[in-house]
């Protein structure tokens, strides 16, 4: 399935993510005109599980999003909700066409380069390596990492060594097959979809004994992941580097840490996409991007950082950035 043709999807809904599925779909017409499949905002409906409304009613987002080709697919949240949104990511898999290809961006992403020229073999899944070892946190008294994950393997019946990374050191986070669900492909979303809400539940509703005290929240997409990964037959090694989280796209997650440690490129391409007014009107609307964009904050913030020294810890970025009280989200 390498070369095959396929779908992009990321959630929007009321609030931040609809300003930045706007700039998402903004960004991948601006740098990705040979991408000729469907765009799809997913869209979580109102529902029990929700305590507010969760779709999107801003006209002006819609008809904006509409202008740029991108299709709106609501789905209904049945697992998940409020009480964990991350879960939306899960539940709307079940939405898209069944077969097609996909590839899952989170909205805080801007496309950089052509999509259409990334190498996906859409039969050996991945996701983004772009991670930091978040989970688990073994404790003191143990259990370490390989007894935690070899529980989660033994849970759904996988092989849990031929997941591992054996030039990392045993007992080092990467070793163990983790990821960062910012972006994630498969063959089949349905098929894929299930399988992530089954495991999903499963842990969340009856976590493995070796799971005592470690925190779900908010790492359960995290967690589960990897597993449905390797349960297709993919792995850390199925994307050659440099394209997603490189020179094809960039995770940036707010604009404070955007400014503060992405490339000149990626705010480039952010304030290109976001310059037209029919784009800077509906974007102007959403504070954050009215100050950081438009009114040169972000601009401000850049200024306080050597991109090529940039602090180790991302809690370190943002105390600086809170400091100078510049931190908007």
């Amino acid at each position: 399935m390498a070369n095959a043709p396929f779908n992009v999807m990321i959630v929007g809904q009321a609030g931040r993510l609809q300003y930045e599925a706007l700039l998402f779909a903004a960004s991948l017409r601006h740098c990705s005109p040979g991408f000729a499949g469907r765009l799809f905002v997913a869209v979580p409906q109102p529902g029990p599980l929700w305590d507010k409304d969760p779709s999107i009613g801003n006209r002006d987002v819609l008809q904006a999003l509409a202008d740029l080709g991108a299709e709106i697919l609501p789905f209904e949240s049945n697992a998940f909700g409020a009480a964990y949104p991350y879960g939306n990511k899960i539940e709307a898999l079940q939405a898209l066409p069944e077969g097609e290809p996909f590839v899952f961006f989170d909205s805080d992403t801007l496309i950089t380069g052509e999509l259409s020229d990334v190498p996906f073999d859409f039969s050996r899944p991945s996701a983004s390596l772009r991670v930091e070892g978040t989970w688990p946190k073994p404790t003191l008294y143990g259990p370490g990492y390989a007894r935690i994950w070899k529980a989660l393997y033994d849970r759904f019946g996988l092989d849990f060594p031929s997941s591992l990374d054996l030039s990392q050191p045993d007992e080092f986070w990467k070793r163990y097959l983790y990821f960062n669900a910012g972006f994630f492909y498969g063959a089949c979303p349905r098929a894929f979809g299930s399988r992530f809400l089954d495991y999903a539940q499963s842990v969340r509703n009856d976590p493995p004994q070796e799971l005592a005290g470690q925190s779900l929240d908010p790492w359960l997409d995290q967690i589960v992941l990897p597993l449905v990964i390797h349960s297709f037959g993919g792995g850390r090694d199925a994307l050659p580097a440099g394209y997603l989280d490189g020179a094809t796209s960039c995770h940036y997650r707010l604009f404070p840490l955007l400014y503060a440690r992405e490339s000149d490129r990626v705010v480039e391409v952010l304030h290109e996409v976001a310059a037209p007014n029919r784009i800077k009107k509906v974007l102007k609307g959403y504070e954050p991007a009215k100050r950081m964009i438009f009114q040169g904050r972000g601009e401000k913030v850049r200024a306080l950082f050597d991109r090529e020294n940039l602090p180790r810890r991302e809690q370190a970025i943002r105390n600086r950035i809170k400091s100078e009280g510049f931190w908007m989200r």
